[in-house]
């Protein structure tokens, strides 16, 4: 069986289709990362993308649970250049069929590198998967916005029994920074992101954690207020779509990036040690410099690569963000103590400096 990749500037990529025949729309982007699929396509992050890999043969290890950021595939479609299907360890399924499994077609054979091209050429694009045997669809704009107006019905789940605290402020969060919360002792409350502030209140928290999550972060401005009162009043951490949101809440814009980062092997410089380590990423959107000029921060990380902003500090409150994943999941370890020391702030009434 075969299908089709089309791009929306017109270019098209044929391949074998693994899966049920099927037609599906959506932003086309890719991770340079050599391994770390499984992470890559159970992250909220990623969905309702089509996500191209650029190591040239993906599957090697197979799909084991442990890994799952979520759980289910998240992306809309998956496009390899060379699928590996040959045999695994005792605990661990193919690819291809966990792919099945989650009706989530594969397109294998591809040229990857034509197709990485063309997006970096060109931008992050809508681009279409369809078998050959199934007709095009007709172009719609895609859809980014994944978090209804409506107050979320939700029911707050608390795990762990620690001593301390913490509200994970739930945008469709990753496992790992979960788990890296319960590895460090602390009792975790994942909290919808629509829930009223009087029950977030009632819980008892020592800090807030605000989490990734998929699409623009403009589709939550009816929330700044609250993330606003929330982040006055509570110490807090906001990382990816969490660090957009909270500047986003004290008056920063954000804008869409030209192809995005996605990685597990993107430098950063702390501003305050002029230290540079190797961070994990996957966004879209970007805080823009020039809007922070009258909010009440001050840039903490910087992209090595195009100097855009990949973390803030408030200058008064204990409240820091960052643009990349200091879970990592897939990635390097580099920032895992940023959770030791957002812990640490929690304790404290004064703002902690960032030494990372």
């Amino acid at each position: 069986m075969t299908g089709l990749l089309t791009l929306s500037n017109g270019k098209a990529f044929k391949g074998q289709w693994h899966g049920k025949a099927s037609a599906i729309q959506g932003e086309i982007v890719f991770f340079t990362g050599m391994t770390g699929y499984e992470e890559v396509l159970t992250d909220p992050s990623y969905k309702g993308q089509i996500i191209v890999f650029s190591y040239p043969l993906i599957g090697q290890y197979g799909i084991q649970s442990l890994y799952a950021q979520s759980d289910q595939i998240q992306t809309a479609g998956i496009i390899v250049a060379g699928l590996y299907e040959g045999p695994l360890g005792k605990d661990a399924i193919s690819l291809a069929e966990f792919a099945d499994k989650h009706s989530i077609p594969i397109l294998s054979g591809a040229d990857t590198r034509s197709i990485i091209q063309n997006v970096r050429e060109s931008g992050t694009m809508q681009s279409q998967l369809v078998h050959t045997s199934l007709p095009e669809l007709a172009w719609e704009p895609v859809q980014t916005y994944f978090f209804p107006a409506t107050t979320s019905a939700e029911e707050i789940q608390t795990l762990g029994s620690g001593s301390t605290h913490i509200g994970l402020i739930d945008f469709h969060h990753k496992s790992s920074i979960l788990k890296e919360l319960l590895e460090l002792d602390c009792k975790v409350s994942i909290v919808p992101y629509a829930t009223p502030t009087e029950k977030l209140d009632s819980l008892g928290l020592d800090g807030l954690l605000f989490s990734n999550g998929p699409g623009d972060p403009a589709a939550l401005q009816h929330l700044f207020p609250t993330y606003r009162d929330w982040a006055e009043r509570y110490p807090s951490f906001g990382i990816c779509l969490g660090h957009q949101v909270l500047a986003s809440a004290f008056g920063a814009k954000t804008t869409k990036l030209a192809y995005g980062h996605r990685g597990a092997n993107h430098p950063v410089m702390n501003l305050q040690t002029k230290r540079v380590s190797m961070s994990s990423q996957n966004h879209s959107y970007v805080v823009e410099s020039a809007s922070l000029k009258d909010t009440p921060f001050s840039v903490l990380y910087e992209n090595v690569n195009d100097g855009s902003i990949e973390g803030l500090v408030h200058d008064t409150l204990p409240l820091t963000t960052v643009q990349f994943h200091p879970e990592a999941a897939p990635g390097p370890a580099d920032h895992l103590e940023l959770f030791q020391q957002f812990l640490a702030m929690t304790q404290q009434k004064e703002r902690v400096k960032i030494h990372a």
